[in-house]
């Protein structure tokens, strides 16, 4: 059995990996390894996706194509042998259309509280809060 260390360390490197390769460079195929297949989002914003790592791609691209220079930075990871918790900050321009608001050409750069659950050394499921009117006020669609 692996030391709580061990395990520590690869929930960790897996968040970060999660984040760098998936959000920041794009790499979609990455999801195969880094999500367990019955992976589910509870914090969707297309309603009820697939499981697995075939339901996460097409958000990510999607989001990806309305912010081409999306960046996530952690801010702050909590990581336990099941569960990180990661403080992000989401930031770029939008260029394209997000989830039906044209594109603005606006920057954002907004707050976001993530929960990761870990089995198997693999993401399975993930809760998200983002500063939604934050985001809507930077774009200019908002009040």
């Amino acid at each position: 059995m692996e030391r709580r260390t061990d395990i520590l360390a690869h929930n960790r490197r897996l968040i970060e990996a999660y984040f760098q390769e998936v959000w920041n460079e794009g790499r979609l195929d990455r999801l195969d390894d880094l999500l367990t297949p019955d992976y589910r989002n509870h914090s969707s914003s297309i309603p009820n996706p697939q499981p697995g790592p075939e339901g996460l791609k097409p958000i990510v691209q999607a989001i990806r194509n309305a912010f081409p220079d999306l960046n996530y930075r952690i801010e702050d990871l909590i990581v336990t042998e099941d569960r990180v918790v990661a403080r992000v900050v989401m930031s770029g321009t939008q260029t394209g259309d997000f989830f039906g608001i044209a594109p603005t050409g606006r920057r954002i750069e907004v707050s976001q509280m993530n929960i990761e659950a870990v089995r198997d050394g693999r993401i399975a499921e993930h809760w998200r809060l983002t500063d939604e009117a934050a985001m809507l006020r930077q774009m200019g669609t908002a009040g």
